[in-house]
């Protein structure tokens, strides 16, 4: 009896210091403010602001680069990983062909045949490549590469130059293989400053 008296005595000490501990914690002095970071200006937002819109290639930044000279850029940095010619290297299949076989059972997933518009194939590049360096090319080297690739697929002309306006303008072989997004999500506006409540615009069209 004596063991089990000194038990209850034990447990109950413990369970006061649990409650005093709690109280404690409650009552005493706040934390450190939570670090909320500081405010970004839209000039360093601008930097991250890199996406390409399509179909009016919103987006697409000023500067230009041949076919020829995308052909140096990409034997620089891209044939290592792509191959020759853009038809399959160590780590990434072709890009080249497949144009048309998104209409068969035996699709070949290419810039070529795959991508809506050619501001796509640019942003993607900009973005990504090359794979050890990414975001490393300059927008005139990236306009050439693109403009090289888009060649190697037969749309665009050996002496062509890649810019906005041409990538804007060039018809892609694919084009019409999608479907338009309509969750309401895809139409969200940015907003800064006095914005709604997330839950009020929810499932708005």
């Amino acid at each position: 009896m004596r063991s089990a008296k000194v038990l209850v005595a034990t447990v109950a000490v413990a369970l006061t210091g649990c409650a005093v501990t709690v109280s404690t914690s409650e009552s005493g002095p706040a934390g450190p403010s939570p670090r909320l970071g500081q405010p970004v200006s839209e000039a360093q937002l601008a930097k991250w602001n890199i996406d390409v819109r399509t179909p009016d290639g919103l987006g697409l930044p000023p500067g230009k680069g041949s076919v020829a000279d995308g052909k140096k850029v990409y034997d620089a940095k891209c044939l290592a990983c792509h191959g020759e010619g853009a038809k399959g290297g160590p780590v990434f299949g072709a890009m080249v062909g497949g144009i048309g076989s998104f209409k068969t059972n035996t699709r070949v997933l290419t810039p070529g045949s795959m991508y809506p518009y050619a501001g796509v194939l640019f942003d993607y590049v900009r973005r990504a490549m090359p794979m050890n360096a990414p975001q490393s090319l300059t927008d005139d080297e990236s306009y050439a590469v693109s403009a090289y690739i888009l060649h190697l697929n037969g749309l665009m002309p050996a002496n062509g130059v890649g810019d906005a306006k041409t990538f804007t303008a060039l018809v892609m072989p694919n084009r019409d293989g999608f479907i338009s997004d309509t969750r309401p999500d895809v139409k969200a506006e940015r907003c800064m400053s006095n914005c709604p409540p997330i839950s009020s615009t929810r499932g708005k069209k």
